[in-house]
């Protein structure tokens, strides 16, 4: 059997880790055995644990890096000078782009993360209710400096979150429009709907 093949910019876990997403995605976690992630790399399933200690493991990389990604993006947001529709704005289209640049792995954290175990799912909910609380919040920012009508912000941030995972269906079927397009209709759609006028 073959070697798993790294570069310079991936290392042989992250390799690892993107195939793991695939898999996880098109047939679930339960369903997906690290015998097949080995087939699939083209390794024996003997030398996937010199890199990756168990099925769980790959779980947890996935959700959290993805996790991450999120709640760094808007910690940088946060500290910048800008006014919040244009963070909000940021924001979508960092979500837009983040499924569709890691469509696999998103899909995983958003759908598989219920596969976790403790204290990792604990610490998942916990990072996911922190990350909409800060929203929340960016939200509420908005509606006391009057750049954003006064409407339930929880209810914002809900229908932002609601629709940018719903590029999931674009993704999958990609009929609509192209993917820039995509996501300056639904920046327009989500965000200038909610600017007081």
């Amino acid at each position: 059997m073959a070697k798993i093949v790294s570069s310079k910019n991936i290392s042989k876990k992250d390799v690892i880790v993107k195939k793991a997403a695939v898999l996880f995605r098109k047939k679930g976690f339960a369903a997906t055995s690290m015998r097949e992630l080995a087939e699939t790399i083209g390794v024996e399933a003997s030398s996937l644990y010199n890199h990756i200690g168990s099925k769980g493991e790959l779980l947890q990389l996935i959700c959290f890096k993805i996790a991450n990604d999120f709640s760094i993006h808007l910690s940088e947001i946060e500290k910048k000078p800008n006014s919040i529709v244009q963070k909000l704005e940021n924001i979508i289209r960092f979500h837009i782009n983040m499924m569709q640049d890691h469509y696999d792995e998103v899909y995983v954290a958003n759908h598989e993360w219920r596969q976790l175990e403790d204290p990792f799912i604990s610490n998942f909910l916990q990072q996911r209710k922190f990350y909409e609380t800060r929203l929340t919040e960016l939200v509420n920012q908005g509606i006391k400096k009057k750049e954003l009508r006064p409407i339930d912000s929880s209810v914002v941030v809900l229908t932002i979150l609601s629709a940018v995972r719903g590029v999931e269906f674009w993704y999958r079927h990609k009929k609509t429009s192209d993917r820039k397009q995509l996501e300056n209709n639904m920046v327009s759609h989500l965000l200038y709907g909610l600017i007081k006028i």
